[in-house]
């Protein structure tokens, strides 16, 4: 038995499946069997490339909870349906998580944490300005403009005793960050 836990379906670059496929390409099995089909793959691609070299080494696929077997035409036109659903369903989720945080975001709504210099406002769906935050960019901006470093620019927020959102000390990469950002 070969198990791909906690791995996405999305592509065939999993290590359960390249292992298959090794199999497969060995002669070593005859059929694969699947508890479910969107475990296997998710693309219509992806399972039309298995197919073709499954066929090509004379192996089916099985699949238990869909009651498929592609060793005929009937199971392997079922399958190519059922994939194409399938892909369908998760292009579809994923415009609709894009269009929801699109629409989130143009109504200033934010999901996560807020970026350093804002914090959520007492609604919970939009953020404001931290006036603190506000002024440590200010001061890294300021630095920045002047031609310190990035390394030095951290130094001198650390020796004046300010402290990352999280209350740890500077980086430079955490300076890079934020003026990227900005």
């Amino acid at each position: 038995m070969i198990v791909d836990a906690g791995e996405s379906a999305k592509n065939l670059k999993r290590p359960g499946m390249e292992r298959i496929l090794k199999l497969v390409q060995a002669g070593e099995l005859d059929k694969v069997i699947v508890a479910k089909l969107d475990r296997l793959t998710r693309s219509v691609r992806d399972l039309a490339d298995l197919l073709e070299i499954f066929q090509r080494k004379g192996v089916s696929l099985v699949s238990v909870a869909e009651s498929l077997d592609t060793g005929s035409a009937a199971g392997r036109l079922v399958l190519n349906i059922m994939v194409s659903v399938s892909q369908w369903e998760r292009e579809a989720i994923g415009e609709r998580t894009r269009d929801a945080l699109d629409l989130k975001r143009s109504r200033l709504e934010f999901l996560g944490n807020a970026p350093y210099g804002f914090r959520l406002a007492i609604d919970q769906k939009h953020i404001e300005e931290d006036r603190k935050e506000q002024s440590v960019l200010n001061r890294i901006r300021t630095l920045r403009l002047d031609g310190m470093s990035l390394r030095a620019i951290a130094a001198e927020l650390n020796q004046r005793r300010l402290t990352t959102r999280r209350g740890s000390h500077w980086r430079m990469e955490y300076v890079a960050r934020l003026l990227k950002a900005v």
